[in-house]
């Protein structure tokens, strides 16, 4: 089978991503300032808290963007969001030829976005179904929707920009951000997604980097105290996307190493194993036979994650086994029969395989 995960961050490419967003910090905050748990409420002039403020500025910079904008709801909030204020209620968005994200789904129902369909992976096609005009703008998941995906975010991006320059895009950079090194608004894109708990964050805080115009529209709508991410949270926001980089590029050269090792036979009654994005770069494991619920069950009473909390998140550290994705079983039921993902998450790949060889006995 031929897949094409995305290339991840090395370790040493990760720790620079580290050292630069510490350096942002350094060039909005004082010393001082970053030493607390900053401020509370909506500021007079500007309506909301002076530390939020700041973090923003520092993701602008840090992304190469014109504006940052954190927001309630995580990445799902985020992404609805940037629907709303490039495509708007009833609008027509370009979607890849896949099964779309659930959650991504909803928020397309919920504001009556018709969908148009095209195979990403086709170059030739997106520019001509650009051209063809009847869009108000484009959504791009970065991490791949089918388990044969192969386009990529830079081409893909200028392939649409040689054709319409002004079209929105949005790009949905959920499971790639600091896992790879850029993100959609760093190349062409309009809005780029994505949840700061993915990233070692908090919880159900979102982040949208972009266009200034956008982004000023939506922070006129979410006016109201409630709706503000607190100066407290902001900065837990920064505490983890700066471990976050050298975290994931960890858990990257674990799945490569796994992937290795059961494909040299180490475990038995595996077929194959291969690296895919799905959603989160993981291990895809293809066993001999139809007993993967079995060895999830088996591998949870082994200490394994059965599901995942943020996927990702701080509070995910065991490896996790888990059915594979539901983009993935929609495009194949069958599969969830003989497959099962595992992500190492801060687990190293001994750990992995002594409880994959446990779960896969019979006892």
């Amino acid at each position: 089978m031929n897949v094409y995960p995305l290339s991840s961050l090395t370790v040493d490419e990760a720790a620079q991503l580290q050292f630069r967003l510490v350096d942002e910090i350094t060039k909005v905050f004082t010393g001082t300032e970053i030493l607390t748990r900053g401020d509370l409420g909506v500021v007079q002039g500007l309506n909301q808290p002076i530390t939020t403020k700041n973090v923003e500025q520092v993701l602008a910079h840090f992304f190469d963007c014109e504006a940052a904008m954190l927001v309630r709801g995580a990445g799902t909030s985020a992404i609805r969001q940037a629907l709303h204020a490039t495509i708007g209620t009833g609008g027509t968005v370009l979607v890849h030829e896949a099964p779309i994200y659930p959650t991504t789904k909803t928020s397309i129902d919920m504001m009556g976005i018709q969908t148009k369909a095209v195979n990403f992976n086709d170059l030739t096609a997106v520019k001509t179904t650009v051209s063809s005009g009847g869009l108000d703008g484009i959504l791009i998941q970065v991490t791949r929707q089918k388990l044969d995906d192969s386009y990529d975010l830079k081409e893909l991006i200028a392939a649409i920009r040689t054709v319409d320059k002004e079209i929105p895009i949005v790009t949905d950079d959920n499971y790639s951000t600091l896992k790879t090194p850029i993100i959609g608004a760093q190349i062409g894109g309009t809005l780029a997604c994505f949840s700061t708990f993915k990233l070692l964050g908090p919880e159900g805080i979102g982040c949208i980097v972009g266009k200034k115009q956008y982004i000023d529209t939506l922070r006129k709508e979410n006016y109201s105290g409630g709706s503000q991410v607190q100066g407290h949270e902001s900065i837990a926001v920064l505490q983890g996307m700066i471990y976050a980089p050298v975290s994931l590029a960890l858990s990257a050269q674990v799945s490569e190493e796994v992937c290795r090792r059961l494909n040299d036979g180490e475990v038995d009654g595996i077929d194959h194993a291969f690296i895919v994005n799905a959603q989160s770069k993981v291990v895809i494991v293809k066993l001999q036979h139809p007993i993967a619920k079995r060895v999830l069950a088996a591998a949870e009473k082994r200490g394994a994650a059965p599901n995942p909390v943020g996927a990702e998140s701080k509070y995910e550290f065991v490896p996790m086994f888990y059915r594979i994705s539901g983009t993935f079983r929609a495009a194949d039921p069958q599969a969830e029969e003989q497959m099962i993902r595992i992500n190492p998450m801060r687990a190293g790949a001994d750990t992995i395989i002594r409880i994959l060889k446990q779960a896969m006995t019979k006892n």
